[in-house]
């Protein structure tokens, strides 16, 4: 039996990172639910061009900054039911990477969902109602080699939304944080050979994505897993972390002698 979405029908739904990948895939099957949406993205042409596909309205520019024009691009105040935080930025790095590239990821992956929710949040909790949909990726939950601004960033994605979770359920707030492993986007290319490695062999289409995060919404379900897998990852990260350190070391010495 297929989950209940219909309270989607006639929803006010933005969408950051909408232009490509996950982020458009995710624009689209709202629209097909029935939604009114709004597409976000840094990439002006992008955006309009998917906008125009789905019969939605384009709101290019910073997914920090957008709160006020998609909510009048809606019909006003109280006209946002969803805010899907997308809009994301593949790090690569280690420790020593520029500071620049770790406040960057940090702006975009946790400071941009900071900053919609302060936005959002006082209508919401006032009228009892509203849904946060983060992607966070599976590197939120666990790691991913070669990319440590990514890494921690996501992590503080995945702990902005639990912690969002936890403090307003009981006031009508709904949360989703989207773990999955590889996507075929732009950002699975942008990974490398870190990517191909670890991300590619079990990477699904962003549609799949989509597919998942619908059937958490009709569940009303926190955690959505596109990759079930990443549940037992996650559990063994947990349970016995020494072994799984144990393991990702291997995974990041394989890499290694794959680069050289």
């Amino acid at each position: 039996m297929s989950a209940d979405t219909s309270a989607l029908r006639g929803a006010g739904v933005v969408v950051t990172g909408a232009g490509g990948g996950i982020g458009a895939a995710l624009a689209r099957r709202f629209a097909s639910e029935g939604a009114r949406v709004v597409v976000n993205d840094l990439d002006p042409v992008r955006t309009k061009a998917i906008a125009e596909e789905i019969g939605a309205v384009a709101v290019p520019g910073d997914a920090s900054a957008v709160v006020d024009e998609a909510r009048e691009a809606l019909g006003g105040p109280g006209s946002i039911d969803v805010w899907c935080a997308n809009a994301g930025l593949s790090s690569p790095g280690d420790a020593f990477a520029d500071e620049d590239v770790w406040a960057a990821a940090w702006d975009v992956n946790v400071m941009a969902h900071v900053r919609a929710a302060r936005a959002l949040l006082p209508e919401w909790l006032e009228r009892g109602s509203g849904r946060f949909v983060s992607t966070v990726s599976a590197a939120g939950l666990l790691t991913m080699i070669g990319a440590a601004p990514y890494s921690v960033s996501k992590h503080g994605a995945y702990a902005f939304a639990e912690w969002l979770s936890l403090t307003y359920r009981h006031r009508g707030l709904k949360v989703h944080a989207i773990c999955p492993q590889g996507v075929r986007t732009d950002m699975l290319t942008a990974a490398g050979s870190a990517g191909e490695l670890v991300l590619a062999p079990t990477a699904i289409e962003p549609e799949d994505v989509a597919d998942a995060l619908l059937d958490a919404i009709g569940a009303d379900r926190f955690l959505v897993l596109p990759h079930p897998e990443v549940a037992g990852y996650y559990r063994n990260r947990a349970t016995d972390p020494e072994r799984w350190l144990g393991t990702m070391n291997h995974v990041q010495q394989a890499w290694e002698t794959g680069a050289r």
